[in-house]
C-alpha cells in the first residue's frame, strides 16, 4: 500500500513538473496578474488575504488566459502582455480613483473625463508611489519572454502544446472556481452586483476584475435602456408615484406659500461641513459668518447630501429635482439630455428669471448643457469675469474676487427683473486645499504647559494642525495633517462669503431675496485624517491610546454621521426673519430641499422623492446612492447589512430596519428608472392624469 501511494505521489509530482516546464509562460502570466490585484485590493480596501475575492480572480485570469492557448505558442506573448497591461491600467486607475473618491472607477467616468479636468490637480496631489506600483508589471512580463526566448522554450512548445485540450482544462478551472463563487454567494451579494450601488462590498466580495466586467454591462445599460426593461420600470414608476402612502405628508402647514413672490438665491458652499461650525482656536471660530448666518436664519442642523460619482454635480441634480443620482455614471454628464421637473422651471411658470454663476469653465461637468435644459436662462461663469493666473485657488477664481465680481451682476439682476432664483456655486473649499499662501492667516495653535523632573514648567505652542507630521499611525501607516488644511481652507472660504453677506445687509437692494445656503459634500478626508484631528496628542506626538480619558470614540459610523453640512435660510427681511429662524433638528436630506422650499415658493413637484421636513419631521428617512440610509433611530449600514443606533434608548421591532431597507431600495430604484428611462417625459402625463381622475392600472 505505501508502494502503491509513493507511485500515486510520484507520477502526481511529476505531471505537476511537467505542467510548470510546458507552461512557463502562463504560469508567468497568472501569476503576475493575480499579484497586481491583490496588491490593489490591499492598498485600497485592505482585504488582500480576503478568499472569496482571490477565487473570483483566479477564475477570470484563467478563463481570459484560456484564449492564449489557441494561439501558436511564438505568440501567446503578446496576447498575454496584452491581458496584463489591461490589468495594469484597470489597477492603475482604479487605485488613484479609490485614493481620491474612496470607491472604485467606472467606464462611465472615462467619458465624462473631458468635464472634469480641472478635478485632476487634486487627484494628482494626493497620488502615491503605491498607485502607480502596479505599471511594473508588464516589464516583468517583458524580461520573462525574453529570457524564455533564449531557451528552447517556444520552439519546444510548438511541438509539444496541445492548444485546444489546454484551453478547454483551463477553462473548466477557471468555470469550476466561478461557480463555487457563485454557489456560496448570498442574495445579498447577487443584489448589491446586480445594482452596483456600493462598489467597495462588491471589490471586497467579487474582486476587481469582475467589478469591473460588470461595470461595463451597466455602463453600456443607458445605451439599450430603449430596448430593456422599459415596461417594468414605467410599471414601477406608475405604482410609487399614484400610491397614496406618497401623498400622506403634503398638507399645508405654517410656511406654506411664505417666500411666495420673494427672490431665492442658493449659495452652493463647496466642502462646507457641519462639524466646522463647532471649532474654536484661540478664541476665533473656524466658520464664524457661516455660524452667524445660522443664528440669524433658520439652520438645519442634521442635513445630509446625497452624492455619488458626480459629487457636487450630483447635489445640483437632487436639489433641484428631488431625484436621487443615476446608479451609473453621473446625470450632468450620462443623461444629461432627459426631462426633469427642476426648480428653474417651476419658478418660470411663476414669471421667475433664473440664473446660475460658478468661477469655473461652464464646460465643468457639462454645465453649459445641463443647466439649460434645467431652465436656466442665463450662465455666469469663467469667461464672465475678469481675472489672472494668480487669483486661482483650486479649480478657479477664488471665492472674494468670485464674490466681488458678482455683486454689480446680482445688482443688475435685481434691477431688471421682478423676481428672480439663481445658483451661486463657490469653489475655493475643494481639495486638495494647498493654496497655504492664499488662505490668510488663522491661528490654530495650541500652547500647553511642559514641565522638567524638577517641577520647572514652561509654556510650549505647537502648530501640528498647519504642518505635515508624519508619524505611526497604529504602528504601521502614516497621517499628515490634511484636516487642518482643510480647516484652513475653510476658514478661507467662510471669510469670503462673510465679506459678500457684508455686502448684501449694506446693500439697497436684496430687501426681498431670501438666500438658501448648503454645503454640497464633504470634504473627502479619510477617517484616518478626521482622526488625527480628534485624537492627535500634541504633547507625547502620539495618537490617544483608547485608557486615555480625552479619546473621542471615532468609528465608522461616527464618520458617516460627521458628513453633514449646513443647510441655512436666511434673508435681511425683517418680517420674513422673525419667521424663518432658528434651529431644526429633523434628520433631513438634499432630496428634501425642493419640497420643503417648494412648499415656501408655492410651488410642487409631483415627482419629488423628497418631501417637505415640517410635514414629514422625526418620520424621515435620508437614503444615500451605496444604500445606506440613515434616520433620527439609527444609521443602518448597506455594505455589512448592520447598523448603529443612535437614538438613545431607541426601541425597534424586528422588522424595522428590513421595512425601512425595502422602502429605500423602491425609492432607488424608481429614480433610476426616471432617469434612464427618462420617464417624467414619457410616462408623466399619464401617471398626473391617474391621480386626477383616480382611475387604476
Amino acid at each position: 500500500m505505501k508502494e502503491k501511494i509513493k507511485l500515486i505521489l510520484r507520477k502526481i509530482r511529476k505531471k505537476i513538473v511537467e505542467y510548470i516546464a510546458t507552461n512557463r509562460l502562463f504560469l508567468s502570466y497568472v501569476i503576475i496578474a493575480l499579484i497586481g490585484l491583490v496588491l490593489v485590493r490591499n492598498f485600497t480596501i485592505g482585504n488582500a488575504s480576503s478568499f472569496k475575492p482571490f477565487i473570483v480572480d483566479v477564475a477570470l485570469v484563467f478563463m481570459l488566459g484560456c484564449i492564449g492557448y489557441l494561439i501558436k505558442p511564438k505568440h501567446q506573448y503578446f496576447y498575454f502582455l496584452s491581458l496584463i497591461i489591461i490589468f495594469t491600467v484597470m489597477e492603475v486607475i482604479n487605485s488613484i480613483y479609490y485614493t481620491f473618491y474612496f470607491s472604485f472607477a467606472s467606464l462611465g467616468e472615462l467619458s465624462t473625463a473631458g468635464q472634469t479636468e480641472t478635478v485632476m490637480g487634486s487627484i494628482f496631489e494626493k497620488l502615491k508611489f503605491t498607485d502607480l506600483i502596479y505599471i511594473i508589471f508588464p516589464f516583468i512580463f517583458y524580461f520573462i519572454h525574453k529570457k524564455l526566448i533564449r531557451t528552447p522554450y517556444y520552439k519546444y512548445m510548438s511541438l509539444v502544446e496541445k492548444g485546444k485540450k489546454m484551453c478547454v482544462g483551463t477553462l473548466l478551472v477557471g468555470c469550476i472556481c466561478l461557480a463555487y463563487t457563485f454557489v456560496t454567494a448570498t442574495k445579498t451579494d447577487y443584489s448589491r452586483l446586480a445594482k452596483q450601488w456600493n462598489r467597495v462590498y462588491v471589490v471586497e466580495r467579487f474582486g476587481l476584475v469582475l467589478y469591473q466586467c460588470n461595470d461595463i454591462i451597466q455602463t453600456l445599460t443607458p445605451k439599450i435602456s430603449s430596448l430593456f426593461g422599459y415596461e417594468e420600470s414605467a410599471q414601477k414608476f406608475m405604482k410609487y408615484f399614484t400610491d397614496p402612502e406618497n401623498d400622506k405628508y403634503k398638507e399645508s402647514n405654517r410656511y406654506t406659500n411664505i417666500l411666495d413672490g420673494y427672490n431665492i438665491i442658493f449659495i452652493h458652499m463647496e466642502g462646507i461641513e457641519t462639524y466646522l461650525m463647532d471649532l474654536e482656536f484661540n478664541g476665533v471660530e473656524a466658520t464664524p459668518n457661516i455660524n452667524k448666518l445660522a443664528r440669524e436664519g433658520m439652520f438645519f442642523s442634521n442635513f445630509y447630501p446625497q452624492v455619488s460619482i458626480g459629487t457636487s454635480s450630483d447635489t445640483e441634480f437632487t436639489l433641484t429635482t428631488s431625484l436621487m443620482p443615476a446608479q451609473v455614471g453621473a446625470v450632468f454628464t450620462t443623461y444629461y439630455d432627459r426631462e426633469f421637473t427642476t426648480i428653474p422651471k417651476l419658478l418660470k411658470e411663476k414669471g421667475y428669471y433664473s440664473f446660475s454663476m460658478h468661477g469655473n469653465y461652464a464646460s465643468m461637468w457639462n454645465r453649459s448643457k445641463v443647466h439649460k435644459r434645467f431652465g436656466y436662462d442665463d450662465m455666469f461663469f469663467e469667461e464672465s469675469f475678469v481675472y489672472d493666473k494668480d487669483d486661482v485657488i483650486n479649480l478657479g477664481i477664488n471665492d472674494k474676487l468670485f464674490f466681488e465680481e458678482a455683486m454689480p451682476i446680482l445688482e443688475n439682476i435685481e434691477a431688471t427683473h421682478d423676481n428672480y432664483m439663481g445658483t451661486v456655486i463657490t469653489l475655493s473649499n475643494h481639495s486638495p486645499f494647498k493654496f497655504l499662501d492664499k488662505y490668510g492667516e488663522y491661528d490654530m495653535t495650541t500652547t500647553y504647559q511642559e514641565c522638567d523632573d524638577n517641577g520647572v514648567c514652561k509654556d510650549v505652542t505647537t502648530d501640528y494642525l498647519k504642518t505635515d507630521i508624519d508619524g505611526p499611525y497604529k504602528g504601521k501607516e502614516v497621517y499628515k495633517s490634511a484636516a487642518g488644511n482643510y480647516i484652513t481652507s475653510a476658514h478661507y472660504a467662510d471669510a469670503a462669503l462673510g465679506e459678500f453677506f457684508q455686502y448684501i445687509n449694506d446693500s439697497e437692494y436684496f430687501k426681498n431675496t431670501v438666500f438658501v445656503l448648503y454645503g454640497d459634500h464633504d470634504a473627502k478626508l479619510t477617517r484616518k485624517e478626521k482622526n488625527f484631528l480628534y485624537n492627535y496628542d500634541y504633547r507625547t506626538g502620539e495618537l490617544k491610546d483608547e485608557s486615555d480619558p480625552t479619546y473621542k470614540e471615532y468609528d465608522w459610523y461616527d464618520h458617516e454621521l460627521n458628513k453633514k453640512t449646513p443647510l441655512i435660510i436666511w434673508t435681511k427681511n425683517a418680517k420674513l426673519r422673525s419667521i424663518l429662524n432658528g434651529e431644526v433638528d429633523y434628520v433631513m436630506g438634499m432630496y428634501d430641499v425642493m419640497p420643503t422650499l417648494g412648499n415656501m415658493l408655492g410651488i410642487s413637484n409631483p415627482f419629488a422623492l423628497g418631501h417637505d421636513i415640517f410635514n414629514i419631521k422625526y418620520d424621515n428617512f435620508v437614503v444615500f446612492p451605496n444604500g445606506n440610509i440613515v434616520n433620527n433611530m439609527i444609521y443602518y449600514n448597506n455594505s455589512t447589512g448592520q447598523s448603529k443606533i443612535i437614538k438613545e434608548n431607541a426601541e425597534l421591532t424586528s422588522d424595522y430596519i428590513s421595512n425601512l431597507v425595502s422602502k429605500s431600495e423602491k425609492l432607488l430604484d424608481v429614480s433610476n428608472a426616471i432617469i434612464v428611462h427618462d420617464l417624467i417625459k414619457n410616462e408623466g402625463e399619464k401617471v398626473l392624469t391617474i391621480k386626477e381622475t383616480g382611475e387604476t392600472q
